[in-house]
């Protein structure tokens, strides 16, 4: 006899469990503490096999039947319905934030760790207060639209875009792996703001320059002549190497190779580099002549930082070298990002330095990945060369009309005592040559001819 809902909602309580049985295998099992569980015996296999429905009255007798018809039909088709119902289950749990921790966990060895800490940060902020808790499969447009909604609201746009698109590569992730059918993303074409104009760092026009050298070597817009002498310095070494901010701030001595030699080099760990890529930059004489000072004055440690803060151990403000700019009346005009725009400027416009050297010499990667595989040439000569008629221009701009002290704050006497020490000559492309073989030996990359690296191309 199939079982009547007045039935199981009035069962009496027993001192031990039974059963109530309804049909197909269908049973309601009341326990002594007053539980109804809906429950289904079934064979599968040769053995037999329980599969639950779940609590009554939270599963009413017509919800229970159905879900017995449900697993009669998986029967039926050769399928097991507990491993049915299993993955069900599965799949029901599986909320969007789960995918997407594993879509992230899946990619971060290949990311910037930095960047990889950026992305998740962003998905706890703005993301998953939203449609983390919702079942990956039922997260609607509508809701993911909401949430961009919210990030735009607060005039973040280039945001609300990178959320969507971690949204998306989170469905693309999942659509592989079989959690879900449809990336729902696809469907906000043409529904998000558009994206902001990108604007580039501040930099002054190349005819402006010099003012902007002689307004750095004259700087005096902090108490205290070491607090100035220090931002002049980090500013001048900055404009003259065409290094990044960080990599100007926390550059220790320990990096500084030959720097009372004949070829000085400043070796940039890969740690500090925004590529992930150890960087080699050749110091101009007037770049040495800055180094040689501020290790006079600091008494430098080899772990020390060339340009520390004001308490020890500590490496300078990331906007002291920015608030140095604003003080000398440069606020939205230049900024000290900006310096690597000018030399990049500087050195094209001349026509006389391939493009290869000027971007090794800004630190950027190949985009070609598969010629960046093959081409490892440092070019450090021609980039030498490069650098130090850069720093003969900086040096000519800020040069005052008596012609004495230079841009870089010494007397011009010993720029020229650097010169007569560092010829530019074929015996410096050989030792130049040395120091790119070290780094091709360390990285166990492809070796070239020694003609790669002497000018002969």
């Amino acid at each position: 006899m199939a079982l009547k809902e007045l039935e199981a909602k009035y069962a009496a309580i027993r001192s031990r469990a039974y059963k109530l049985t309804d049909g197909g295998g269908l049973h309601l099992f009341v326990q002594p503490n007053g539980s109804k569980l809906w429950r289904m015996k079934y064979r599968f296999g040769g053995k037999e096999k329980l599969l639950s429905f779940g609590k009554y009255p939270d599963v009413p007798l017509a919800a229970a039947r159905t879900k017995r018809d449900d697993a009669r039909v998986c029967l039926a088709e050769g399928r097991d319905p507990g491993v049915v119902q299993a993955e069900e289950q599965e799949v029901a749990e599986r909320t969007f934030e789960k995918a997407a921790r594993a879509w992230h966990a899946n990619r971060s060895d290949s990311l910037n760790a930095a960047h990889a800490k950026r992305v998740l940060s962003r998905m706890e902020s703005d993301v998953f207060p939203v449609i983390g808790h919702r079942p990956l499969t039922e997260v609607a447009v509508t809701e993911i639209l909401a949430m961009i909604r919210k990030i735009e609201a607060r005039g973040a746009l280039d945001i609300s875009r990178r959320a969507n698109q971690c949204v998306s590569q989170v469905y693309r992730f999942a659509i592989a792996n079989g959690w879900a059918r449809e990336n729902p993303t696809v469907h906000l074409l043409g529904a998000l703001k558009p994206r902001p104009r990108v604007k580039h760092m501040a930099r002054v026009l190349l005819h402006e320059v010099p003012d902007l050298v002689r307004a750095i070597a004259g700087y005096d817009g902090e108490d205290g002549s070491r607090r100035r002498d220090r931002t002049r310095d980090a500013m001048m070494f900055t404009l003259l190497t065409w290094a990044r901010t960080g990599e100007v701030r926390f550059a220790v001595w320990s990096e500084i190779e030959d720097l009372y030699g004949r070829h000085p080099v400043w070796r940039v760990p890969a740690e500090r580099m925004k590529k992930r890529r150890e960087h080699l930059v050749p110091l101009s004489s007037q770049a040495v002549l800055i180094l040689r000072r501020r290790k006079e004055l600091a008494k430098a440690t080899p772990g020390g930082f060339i340009f520390p803060g004001d308490r020890a151990g500590i490496a300078m403000s990331e906007n002291t070298m920015l608030y140095g700019c604003y003080r000398m009346g440069y606020r939205s005009k230049q900024t000290i990002h900006g310096f690597r725009a000018l030399g990049s400027t500087w050195a094209n416009e001349s026509q006389n330095y391939r493009s290869d050297w000027i971007e090794l010499a800004l630190a950027h990667a190949e985009d070609d990945t598969v010629r960046a595989a093959y081409n490892s040439a440092q070019h450090l000569t021609q980039r030498s060369r490069m650098l130090q008629d850069w720093g003969n221009y900086v040096d000519n701009c800020g040069r005052p009309e008596n012609g004495s002290p230079t841009s870089s704050g010494v007397d011009r006497n010993d720029i020229s005592d650097v010169h007569e020490r560092r010829p530019r000559s074929q015996e410096r492309q050989g030792d130049l040559r040395l120091v790119q073989q070290d780094v091709e030996n360390r990285d166990n990359i492809i070796k070239f001819p020694a003609r790669a690296c002497s000018g002969e191309n």
